[in-house]
């Protein structure tokens, strides 16, 4: 099945520094409820590097056994050490997830040709589905172009999350990829760029709030509406920007918490909760029903 639509990253709720499970279960109804077209818990929205191994198998399962197969389920599994990211797999198989998403190795930075055989061995040691994540301005090396085209030729990598940061750079890549080959935008202000140009849809943190509009702007662009699309767009897209003010997730779980959908805007360290300014910004312009 082809990757497309609007997914959610989901966030990992904690509360006393434990996993808030009840809230978890809480937003995964919440999300599937409002129409999504998949679930990518476990990211770095979902603040994975913090969680221990027993915490990580944790989510996948309580995931599966929430959504009970009503949306596909694509997990975050990425590190910089291959041999890892291989053994790791074997947590998520069992659990019969659609696929992962794979972040190119960060810190060590290795060259296009390290990157390449990384993913290269990744799918040749499972039969999941694989997203590539590229967001180089925190893994310290940009996956070219041509690497990305030349790994969607492995028979499981379907997909990339384009948070490249460089717009020309995804054009080019929206120009050529294969018809089968998913370009998601990961830069949640360039969702609607990026399904004007032929993009599949967005991993769009922003889309933790005002989650049907976005929806609405993939659908009518979907059904050939730009025009009805961008007027949803212009509504929605000013509070991007106030959501990663500061690190991301924090101003997305102070926002959830005041609606209701988790117990808790807790964060773990190094990430700390958002200042009393962005507090004040954050409910002077967001105005959710």
């Amino acid at each position: 099945m082809k990757v497309k639509g609007l997914w959610v990253p989901v966030v990992t709720p904690f509360e006393n520094d434990e996993l808030d499970m009840v809230s978890y279960e809480k937003l995964v109804n919440h999300y599937i409820n409002e129409g999504v077209h998949g679930l990518m818990p476990l990211g770095t929205t979902g603040e994975t590097p913090t969680l221990s191994e027993k915490e990580y198998e944790e989510i996948v399962s309580k995931t599966m056994e929430v959504v009970n197969g009503r949306v596909p389920v694509i997990i975050g599994l990425g590190g910089n050490c291959t041999r890892s990211v291989v053994d790791k797999l074997k947590v998520v198989e069992k659990h019969k997830v659609q696929g992962i998403l794979s972040v190119s190795p960060y810190y060590n930075r290795p060259d296009q040709r390290g990157i390449y055989e990384h993913f290269k061995k990744i799918s040749e040691s499972t039969d999941l589905d694989i997203v590539l994540y590229n967001i180089p301005y925190r893994t310290g090396r940009n996956m070219e172009n041509e690497t990305i085209l030349r790994l969607s030729e492995e028979k499981n990598i379907v997909g990339v999350k384009d948070a490249s940061g460089d717009f020309n750079k995804t054009i080019e890549l929206l120009l050529n990829k294969p018809d089968e080959f998913s370009v998601l935008s990961g830069e949640d202000n360039l969702f609607y760029s990026s399904l004007l140009l032929g993009g599949d849809g967005g991993v769009t943190a922003s889309a933790h709030l005002k989650t049907k509009e976005f929806i609405k702007v993939y659908d009518y662009i979907q059904n050939n509406d730009a025009k009805a699309a961008l007027e949803i767009w212009k509504e929605i897209s000013p509070m991007i920007p106030l959501l990663f003010k500061e690190p991301n997730p924090t101003p997305i779980k102070y926002m959830l918490k005041k609606i209701g959908l988790i117990n808790s805007d807790e964060v773990r360290l190094p990430l700390v909760p958002i200042s009393e300014e962005l507090k004040n910004e954050l409910d002077s312009n967001i105005v959710l029903q």
